[in-house]
């Protein structure tokens, strides 16, 4: 933890909040004299007040580690570029329109890389007067399983989740094109593009 960039970004978080010194001092159970010596670059926060300082600032631990905050201004939330993370231990499925800093279970998660499914492991999509119905043979056991499907668009993003011993069906609405994306716990992230023909 470099203490000058560290105090300079509480001293910014603190002055976004509108909170004095003391104010935020009171919040997590120091003195305005320690929140001070921070901000000055004199010392550093003990790492048992991380969490709470992260919070009261709006934050998180990383971010007041590094002493500085990673704009994304280069890809302005396309949907096209959702990322999804999923948590192994507690299969929690998150999702970001940028790239982001995800934890989960106290793992730090990497965006999947999807890739493009093979003719075999493709969905099925049937144009039922309207919506999609999607629909897969794909093995759902308790072992081996799809846990959620995604339809992504430019400007849309929906998600259905599924479960372990349930078949893979749902219906959506019919869009002109766009792209399913899913994620097995076996074989990773996939994805094929869908395109309705006039």
């Amino acid at each position: 933890m470099d203490q000058i960039r560290t105090g300079g970004l509480i001293r910014q978080l603190r002055t976004e909040k509108k909170l004095t010194q003391k104010e935020l001092a009171e919040r997590i159970g120091v003195s305005d004299k320690a929140v001070s010596k921070w901000e000055r670059g004199c010392g550093c926060p003990d790492v048992s007040l991380l969490p709470a300082l992260a919070e009261v600032l709006g934050t998180d631990v990383q971010v007041l580690l590094s002493g500085r905050i990673e704009k994304n201004e280069s890809e302005k939330g396309d949907m096209k570029k959702i990322r999804f993370y999923v948590c192994k231990d507690c299969g929690n499925v998150i999702t970001s329109a940028s790239e982001a800093s995800v934890t989960c279970c106290g793992n730090k998660l990497t965006a999947l890389e999807p890739r493009k499914a093979e003719e075999s492991e493709r969905l099925r999509t049937e144009d039922m007067g309207g919506e999609w119905y999607v629909s897969s043979d794909h093995e759902m056991t308790k072992e081996h399983y799809i846990s959620f499907v995604a339809y992504v668009s430019d400007s849309q993003f929906m998600m259905f989740r599924q479960y372990p011993e349930w078949d893979l069906q749902f219906n959506m609405p019919m869009f002109r094109t766009g792209r399913l994306v899913w994620y097995c716990n076996k074989c990773g992230l996939m994805y094929q593009d869908i395109n309705r023909r006039r």
